[in-house]
């Protein structure tokens, strides 16, 4: 997430000239109130644009303003993170942006090419976010077409993560995390409590 702020502040800049464009750059650090604040207050500040990085950003900013220009980044699925009855590839209104979906059904083809004798998949993710419960979904989806036996561990916070990632590394022969902000924040906590599983394999 901090790759794609710097690569949208470097291209605006390129694109507008460094005299004629000016940040203001501020991190929730995952809180959710801090996230609604920050998005509040820019837009009491009538920022010409706010690019909202990752889900909870984008509810936030899109709660905050109607009028003010949001471009996403790093979000999944702009149906589930608005919460959209119908949806056609355009939001509308005020808000555009990308999307960093992976093509699901081949990141399940790439479990049975390099776990063929898999038998037991877990999918971890937090249970606070959308997207991954999305993707967590679509996968086992796969998944069970493949024959495999399917069980989703989630975590709500980074407290948990440690106990959570130790159950489903004791309890599958592996394992598959989507696109989850949690997770990776978590990402040495998680590998290094594999470690500790029973039946783990890479």
């Amino acid at each position: 997430m901090d790759a794609a702020t710097k690569g949208f502040k470097e291209e605006v800049t390129k694109e507008l000239g460094k005299s004629h464009v000016k940040f203001d750059t501020q991190k929730s650090q995952g809180d959710s109130s801090t996230t609604t604040t920050i998005c509040n207050n820019f837009a009491s500040e009538n920022e010409d644009l706010i690019l909202a990085n990752a889900t909870a950003s984008l509810q936030a900013a899109s709660a905050a303003t109607k009028s003010i220009p949001i471009l996403e980044t790093a979000v999944t699925n702009y149906q589930v993170a608005l919460n959209l009855k119908k949806f056609n590839g355009t939001v509308g209104g005020n808000i555009s942006g990308t999307s960093d979906l992976a093509p699901l059904d081949k990141q399940e083809k790439m479990i049975k090419d390099f776990v063929p004798k898999a038998k037991k998949l877990g999918i971890l993710y937090c249970s606070a976010e959308p997207n991954s419960k999305y993707q967590a979904d679509e996968v086992a989806k796969y998944a069970k077409k493949d024959g495999l036996k399917v069980t989703k561990y989630t975590f709500s916070d980074t407290n948990d993560v440690n106990s959570v990632t130790q159950q489903v590394a004791s309890a599958s022969d592996v394992i598959y995390i989507p696109t989850d902000n949690t997770a990776a924040s978590c990402a040495k906590t998680i590998n290094g409590s594999e470690g500790q599983g029973a039946n783990h394999r890479r």
